[in-house]
C-alpha cells in the first residue's frame, strides 16, 4: 500500500475539553494513515474515546489540535458547508442504534439521502436496489423497520450509509444491538465490501469475537491509538 495516497490521515491529532472541571484527554497525538480497501477495527475500553475518533474523523466534532486530511485535503480547515459536502459524498455513518424511520419501507429508508441530494429518480432507484442488494436485502425492500429482525434493520441502516457510494464508512459499535449471530454476519458483511466493493471501513466495537475479520485492530489506550497483535487480549 506503500504506492498509495492514505484515504484518511490523522497527522498528530489530540482532542481534550474540560468536564466538571477536570481536563479529559480522549485523544493524544495519533497519527495513523488509511488506505483504500481497508477494513479497520477500533476497540478500547468504555469511554476510551472511540467515538470520539470517529467524530473527529467525519468532521462532527473539531480537534483541539493536529490535521485530519481526506484525499488530501484538510478538512480541519473546512467551513461548515465545506464539511457538510464532504460528509454528503464521502463519509457514509452506521450507528448502534439503527436510526431508520419508522413509518418508511426499507426502500424508501435507503433511498432517502439520494432524494435529499437531488439524485433523479430513475439512478435514485437503481442506486437503492443496488445498496440493498449488496446487504441480501431486496426482497424484504418494502417492509417496514417493525416488520424487520435488528440484524435486517441494521442491513438497512448499512445499505443507507452505502448508498451515496462514499470512499469512507465510519461503523460506531454497529453490532451493540445484536444478538452474537447476527453481529457476526454484520461483520462478515463488512469483509464482503471491503473485498468486493473496495470500500474502506472503520468499525468501532467492544466485540473481540469479530476482530479476526478486521485488517487491522487498533486499541484506544489512554489517549493514544496502538496496534494490536492477535495474542494482545488487552482490550477484552
Amino acid at each position: 500500500m506503500t504506492d498509495q495516497k492514505p484515504l484518511l490521515e490523522l497527522i498528530n491529532l489530540s482532542k481534550s475539553y474540560v468536564s466538571a472541571s477536570e481536563n479529559i484527554n480522549p485523544l493524544r497525538d495519533i497519527n495513523i494513515k488509511i488506505y483504500k480497501g481497508q477494513f479497520i477495527a477500533v476497540v478500547g475500553r468504555s469511554g476510551s474515546g472511540k467515538t470520539t475518533l470517529l467524530n473527529v474523523m467525519a468532521g462532527l466534532d473539531k480537534p483541539t489540535s493536529g490535521d485530519i486530511l481526506i484525499n488530501g485535503s484538510n478538512i480541519t480547515a473546512m467551513d461548515e458547508n465545506s464539511l457538510t459536502e464532504i460528509r454528503r459524498t464521502t463519509i457514509g455513518f452506521i450507528f448502534q442504534s439503527f436510526g431508520l424511520l419508522p413509518l418508511l419501507s426499507a426502500f424508501e429508508n435507503v433511498e432517502l439521502p439520494l432524494r435529499i441530494s437531488g439524485v433523479e429518480h430513475g439512478e435514485r432507484s437503481n442506486r437503492t436496489k443496488e445498496a440493498l442488494d449488496i446487504v441480501g436485502l431486496n426482497p424484504r425492500s418494502n417492509h417496514r423497520p417493525y416488520e424487520l429482525s435488528g440484524g435486517e434493520q441494521q442491513r438497512v441502516s448499512i445499505a443507507r450509509a452505502i448508498v451515496t457510494k462514499p470512499a469512507i464508512i465510519l461503523a460506531d459499535e454497529p453490532t451493540g444491538e445484536l444478538d452474537s449471530t447476527n453481529a457476526k454476519s454484520i461483520f462478515g458483511l463488512f469483509k464482503d465490501m471491503v473485498v468486493e466493493q473496495g470500500m474502506t471501513i472503520i468499525a468501532a466495537t467492544h466485540d473481540s469475537s469479530l476482530l479476526s475479520m478486521a485488517d487491522e485492530v487498533k486499541e484506544i489506550r489512554n489517549g493514544g491509538l496502538y496496534e494490536v497483535q492477535s495474542e494482545d487480549q488487552r482490550y477484552r
